[in-house]
């Protein structure tokens, strides 16, 4: 078995051509957006157009036929650009991958040209006020009532409800096939279109700039067709998984974006910047950190990688451990990276010029969501290290 680490002349082009774009927006474009209430919908409309939001998406339905290793890279660059698009992580490679694996024909011819071509936006829908990283205790319910499905439930922390058409929803069955015992977690999915009657959302007040805003979600008897349910629910947790494990090569392609911008600002100010005649650059109490830092971002970036291989190649057991990993590792780059940056900066550092500052809270909401970094080691220490669960 041979390693290639050459990303080979496709990649490279499409990391080109996304970059490019990303440039022609960048973050004065991000944040002015973010400060005045508006929304990034010209970069997700234009990056749709030109095939990078569904390029993870099957040909046949308008995507890509790419994988997480196509779909991590434009998180990635866009992120590198300052203008990074949450909504990438939820829409195309959440439910994007679920339903292009487990839909019916008529659930993917409906919802995957949307989803490839950007003008459809799915939300996605598990964490719940009670539950929080324990999915095994979700509340939300669905229950049949003839032909139709009855959801009831809340969730919070839901990104980007208000430019969704629709929300995945993870819920378990009223028959307690789901859900039952501890250490149990059987779950069901759901589209719910968000213009429909029981569904309301409220906004989450955030620390965070960023335009894409945070939901709580409240389900009240919402009544859904037969073919709302998404794949078997008897299998759900495969199901529930194959969205998981890209959601977190996501993340840690979004916060890979976040170091990189970051460093970039502190390199090109570190060697601007002078005292006394010489860059500040050339003091190794300056410089040793940032290496620092790019060491941390390239061994981050390998891992994301790594786990978005797997998961292409379909090897979900082993796609579960690098995922995690690739999160863990790229969440601390960015978090460093970012402290740093601001450092380098000094009192500069958080000064809107500069837009160093407007980095702090989503490079540390980075080591927290979608899921903390606490969880990632303990998953770790239970299925590599195969250490006893203290819970």
């Amino acid at each position: 078995m041979s390693l290639d680490f050459d990303e080979g002349d496709e990649l490279r082009a499409l990391r080109s051509a996304v970059a490019e774009l990303g440039s022609r927006y960048g973050q004065s474009y991000f944040l002015e957006q973010a400060r005045s209430g508006g929304t990034t919908s010209a970069l997700w409309a234009e990056a749709g157009k030109a095939g990078f939001i569904g390029v993870n998406l099957p040909e046949e339905y308008g995507g890509g036929g790419g994988g997480m290793v196509e779909l991590s890279l434009v998180c990635e660059e866009l992120g590198a650009a300052g203008c990074g698009l949450l909504m990438m992580v939820v829409s195309p490679a959440i439910c994007g991958t679920v339903i292009a694996r487990f839909g019916t024909a008529e659930q993917k011819q409906r919802w995957l040209p949307g989803l490839a071509d950007g003008s459809t936006i799915m939300a996605f829908a598990i964490t719940e006020p009670d539950a929080g990283s324990n999915s095994h205790e979700i509340s939300t319910t669905a229950r049949r009532d003839g032909d139709e499905w009855v959801l009831t439930g809340r969730k919070t922390w839901i990104s980007g409800v208000d430019l969704a058409d629709a929300v995945l929803v993870v819920g378990k069955l009223a028959d307690g096939r789901a859900g039952t015992g501890r250490g149990t977690l059987r779950p069901a999915l759901f589209v719910v279109p968000t213009d429909a009657p029981g569904l309301a959302a409220q906004p989450i007040p955030m620390e965070l700039v960023s335009p894409e805003r945070q939901f709580q979600v409240f389900l009240d008897d919402v009544r859904l067709p037969a073919d709302a349910l998404v794949g078997h629910p008897d299998q759900g947790i495969a199901q529930l998984f194959a969205g998981l494990n890209p959601e977190r090569v996501m993340a840690a392609a979004f916060s890979l974006g976040v170091a990189r911008l970051a460093m970039t600002k502190a390199t090109d100010y570190a060697r601007q910047r002078q005292v006394w005649g010489t860059p500040i650059g050339a003091h190794q109490g300056l410089a040793h950190p940032l290496a620092a830092c790019q060491i941390e971002i390239e061994l981050a970036r390998l891992m994301t990688q790594k786990a978005a291989w797997l998961i292409d190649r379909g090897r979900d057991a082993e796609a579960g451990l690098a995922a995690n990993s690739a999160k863990y590792a790229a969440a601390e780059a960015a978090a460093r990276t970012v402290d740093q940056a601001v450092q380098t900066h000094g009192g500069a550092g958080l000064a809107q010029e500069y837009g160093v500052g407007a980095l702090l809270v989503s490079s540390r909401l980075s080591r927290i969501a979608p899921v903390s970094r606490e969880m990632i080691l303990s998953f770790v220490a239970q299925h590599d290290l195969r250490l006893p669960r203290s819970y």
